[in-house]
Parts: structure tokens; sequence; C-alpha cells
């Protein structure tokens, strides 16, 4: 009980701070030696669910906003989510299987965060409204890619926005939307999962869960728009290149 109450706040933090919500489930029970329901990718969606909550009851106006007056900003949120759920959905038993490796997650921590560093450096000057196809295929594109634990969907989708021009607060708006489509979509691809007759799910383990990601993923989103007002993603860099130093120790450690 206490490693799913702990997880579902690992998970509402590092959803939207760029540093791979994936990456810390998968870590988390192997530093610790956790095992059974809590170190599966099914408890993950169950996670995953709850911030998907959370972006719901944070964002519900943009929503609203989207779809009665702003439909080109929808459009290019809708065209984003392509690419992603094409990836997630021929290739999410190809991540449960084969990704969830230690030592591909610190790679992909260097490398994403070498990625944002370089983003940072584009000039900044559109808002949301001003998107246009190649940014949201470019965004899009990134998004799948996130599918690969350790690469962060926030972190890649924030400086794919960053690289196109985007404000950096802009970029972390858009890219936050545009999580809520492919969040739900992987919740409803594992449903079916989840409730199978065939398997025992502790359904309090997953509610716990689910409700601690949901009210600490608010907090994280309502910081992060903050934050991002004036702060670049510097210090989220550092934090991933020292997760992954953390990694490597530890594999080395136990071979």
């Amino acid at each position: 009980m206490l490693e799913a109450i702990l997880l579902g706040i690992v998970q509402g933090l590092t959803e939207f701070f760029p540093v791979s919500s994936t990456a810390h489930l998968i870590l988390f029970p192997w530093f610790f030696g956790w095992s059974g329901v809590v170190n599966t990718l099914t408890f993950d969606i169950a996670l995953h669910t709850g911030t998907l909550t959370a972006l719901l009851f944070c964002f519900w106006r943009d929503w609203t906003a989207l779809f009665l007056k702003k439909k080109k900003i929808l459009g290019m949120i809708a065209l984003a989510s392509i690419p992603a759920g094409v990836a997630g959905f021929f290739l999410n038993d190809v991540a449960e299987k084969y990704l969830r490796n230690p030592f591909l997650i610190s790679m992909m921590l260097v490398a994403v965060g070498i990625i944002m560093l370089a983003s940072e450096k584009a000039k900044k000057y559109k808002d949301m409204e001003k998107t246009d196809v190649l940014d949201a295929l470019t965004i899009g594109i990134a998004q799948a890619i996130a599918i690969i634990p350790g690469v962060s969907r926030s972190g890649i989708t924030i400086s794919a926005g960053l690289s196109r021009g985007l404000k950096r607060e802009e970029s972390a708006r858009f890219s936050f939307l545009l999580s809520t489509p492919i969040i739900a979509g992987a919740t409803m691809l594992h449903l079916k999962k989840l409730f199978s007759a065939q398997e025992n799910y502790d359904l309090q383990l997953f509610a716990l869960g689910l409700i601690t990601s949901s009210l600490t993923g608010f907090l994280a989103i309502k910081f992060l728009l903050n934050f991002f007002k004036k702060c670049p993603l510097h210090v989220f860099v550092f934090y991933r290149f020292l997760l992954a130093i953390v990694i490597i120790i530890n594999i080395w450690l136990r071979g």
C-alpha cells in the first residue's frame, strides 16, 4: 500500500516535470527491490489515469475554448496526437517487454537532456495560436519517441516546441494539452487488460495510486506553468544527468 502511494506521488510529479515518469516508475521498484503489481506497466497506466484527471481538472477551460473558439489549435493538437497514437498502438508490447531497461533509461536521460539544453538556445517568439502544421508534426513525432522510457513526454515535446519558436510557457501548455488525448488513449488501450477476469489486480491498490497521482499531478502542473514563465529547462537537465549517473553506478555495483 505504501509503495502504491509513493509511486502515485512520483508519477504525479514526474509526468509533468521533464524527467520521464515512466523511467521513475521503473527505477523505483528496481532501486528498492519492489515486485508484484506495482512493478507492471498496467499499474503504470492506472497512475497515468490519475494524472489524466489532473490534466482535465486544470485545463477544462482551455478545452472548452478549443472546442468553441480556437478550433485551429484543436486541429493542431489532433494532428500532433497521431504519431504517438500510432506508436502506442503498434509498439506498446515492444515497450513493455524490451524497453524497460535501466541502462537504456540512463542513455535516454542523457540524450534528451542534451536536446533540452540545445532547444533553450532557439529563438522564442510564437504564441500557441501561431502553431502550424509543421510545428504540430514536429511536436507530435517527438511525443511518439517518448514511448521509450527515459525520454520524457513533457521534456521532448516542450523541447520540440521551443525548437519551433514557441515561447517556453506556451510550449509547456501545448505539451500538457497534447498529453491529454495520448494518456486517455493509453488508458483505454489497457482497460481490457486491467479488468480482465484472468488477472487478479488489487483494485484498492490501484485506487490509492490513482488518487495520489491525481493530486500531486495537479500541484505539479500549477507549479510548472508559473515556473516556465521565468526559468529555463536547465535544472531538470542537471537532474537527468545526475539520475543517469546514479543508474550507471547501481548497474556497476550489481554487476
